[in-house]
């Protein structure tokens, strides 16, 4: 009997920050849109306890893709943001309902997501990879000082620019209605060249340690 093949996946899991004090409204809408460019709800994504999610992304290569997705999508709201942990690892049974899968990924991204406040970060990552987690945290928690300060305007270029990167200056500034010289003002401001530096190197790693190589 063929041994089953063993499916590396993963999880992200993440709350709104300050949802109670604008109305859900506002963001639940965006946060479901942004969701279900991973699949469908409920076996891909859920939105559980008003402001609670957790979402799998079958590459994990593209996790903190989806992360930085998801966060310029959230912060395109006035005085809100995300709290995110990503995990990595085996899926050992998948059901209908995210919820109730099951599997290392679901497991480290749940423990990595209960100790961001206490840590006062917004972005974490556990995988099987201890030395890629310690060098990666490094990296997360440099990059959210630019991205927690991402104002309305930075993460609604900077969500343009996750799901069209080839688009030109000018094709930004025609789509947001402002000049070119406000889009590279923007675009300076959000330091989204070296985010995406950071996401390279962060995908690169990853199908590394996926493949073995």
């Amino acid at each position: 009997m063929a041994e089953k093949k063993l499916i590396i996946t993963s999880i992200i899991t993440g709350d709104i920050i300050q949802s109670r004090k604008i109305s859900n409204s506002q963001w639940l809408p965006k946060l479901k849109k942004a969701l279900s460019l991973e699949g469908k709800s409920p076996a891909t994504w859920q939105i559980y306890r008003g402001d609670s999610f957790q979402v799998e992304v079958k590459d994990p290569s593209k996790a903190f893709l989806s992360a930085l997705r998801i966060k310029a999508t959230v912060k395109t709201i006035k005085n809100l943001d995300v709290r995110m942990a990503i995990g990595i690892g085996e899926k050992r049974f998948e059901s209908k309902n995210i919820a109730e899968s099951d599997g290392e990924a679901f497991v480290r991204s749940g423990e990595k997501f209960e100790t961001l406040k206490k840590e006062k970060q917004t972005l974490a990552i556990k995988t099987p990879w201890p030395d890629f987690d310690q060098e990666m945290n490094i990296c997360f928690r440099l990059a959210s000082i630019l991205m927690d300060n991402w104002t309305k305007n930075s993460a609604e270029l900077i969500q343009i620019l996750i799901s069209h990167q080839n688009l030109t200056q000018k094709a930004l500034a025609k789509r947001l209605g402002i000049s070119q010289p406000s889009v590279s003002e923007r675009y300076n401001r959000s330091h989204y060249g070296e985010i995406l530096a950071l996401e390279g190197l962060y995908r690169e790693k990853v199908n590394k340690l996926i493949s073995g190589k």
